[in-house]
């Protein structure tokens, strides 16, 4: 069981893994990903994942050099040579190398990258008894700008935000945006439960329609907790009952300090409970 790396067509060990020095995806973030992971030898939600990246490709006009069909067979016999049964990959779709300059008519052959790897976003001692965040100054880019539906591997926004975390002693950060709304963390979706009613801030308050995130809701109303797209302000996840933040690598994880504000009680909370061990059941399934 290794790394593998899936480059246009041939596998390669990652340390032999190669893309051109003016491949656009390098120079300026031209390009598109999606992180998918791998429960008992699986790829969860496959299908949603790949429709997400070729929704992504089309706005910003890159044309994948494979069919949808094509790219679920590849991200699967990437999958089959690395032997792993659990796990995380890395889909990757660059503009391809070209000339300096931003024009994308200076590209040619897109590039269609898979790695298979394993990931640990958080030590395991947060997601027993939750993580402690901040609010980071830097808001999320504004939506006429770039969509927050495209997931561009243009990341600068969400990494200046990771770096006041880091910079207060914390691993994640909430984001607001141009109108001071919660929006999303740098790479997860977040929620908040009060008086029973379970809350995430809507599409349009600037957020990357998580996978993981929808796998929530969809468990969420199953197990009969109402559930609603809801604008938020930070004051209200500061008078939260609870509060978790979801993600392909993060899966759902508690939040029990915000800004120095105890949330609740300052542990996980039975909501977050019950839906981390659905999510778990379910991709067990």
């Amino acid at each position: 069981m290794s790394a593998k790396v899936f480059i246009n067509g041939k596998f390669y060990a990652p340390n032999e893994a190669m893309v051109s020095v003016f491949d656009h995806g390098l120079l300026y973030g031209d390009g598109v990903f999606e992180g998918l992971r791998i429960y008992n030898g699986k790829i969860f939600r496959l299908e949603q994942h790949i429709r997400r990246l070729y929704d992504s490709a089309k706005a910003i006009c890159l044309k994948i050099p494979m069919t949808l069909a094509e790219m679920t067979e590849a991200c699967l016999e990437t999958l089959k040579q690395s032997e792993f049964t659990d796990g995380y990959i890395r889909l990757v779709v660059t503009r391809g190398a070209g000339t300096l300059g931003l024009g994308p008519e200076r590209t040619e052959n897109p590039q269609v990258i898979i790695i298979v790897d394993k990931i640990k976003l958080y030590p395991q001692e947060f997601y027993d008894n939750g993580l402690a965040i901040i609010t980071a100054a830097t808001i999320r880019n504004h939506p006429a700008a770039l969509s927050p539906r495209i997931k561009s591997l243009n990341y600068l926004n969400n990494i200046m935000a990771k770096i006041e975390a880091s910079n207060a002693g914390c691993l994640e950060a909430l984001m607001l945006n141009h109108k001071g709304e919660v929006s999303e963390c740098t790479a997860d979706n977040i929620f908040i439960v009060r008086d029973g009613n379970l809350l995430t801030p809507p599409t349009d308050a600037g957020i990357l329609e998580g996978v993981t995130r929808d796998v929530v809701l969809e468990l969420a109303r199953e197990a009969g907790i109402p559930t609603f797209e809801k604008t938020l302000t930070r004051h209200d996840i500061y008078v939260a009952d609870e509060c978790f933040m979801t993600g392909t690598a993060a899966e759902v994880i508690g939040v029990v300090k915000v800004d120095d504000r105890e949330i609740g009680d300052g542990k996980p909370g039975p909501i977050t409970r019950k839906l981390k061990a659905l999510f778990v059941e379910h991709t067990m399934g």
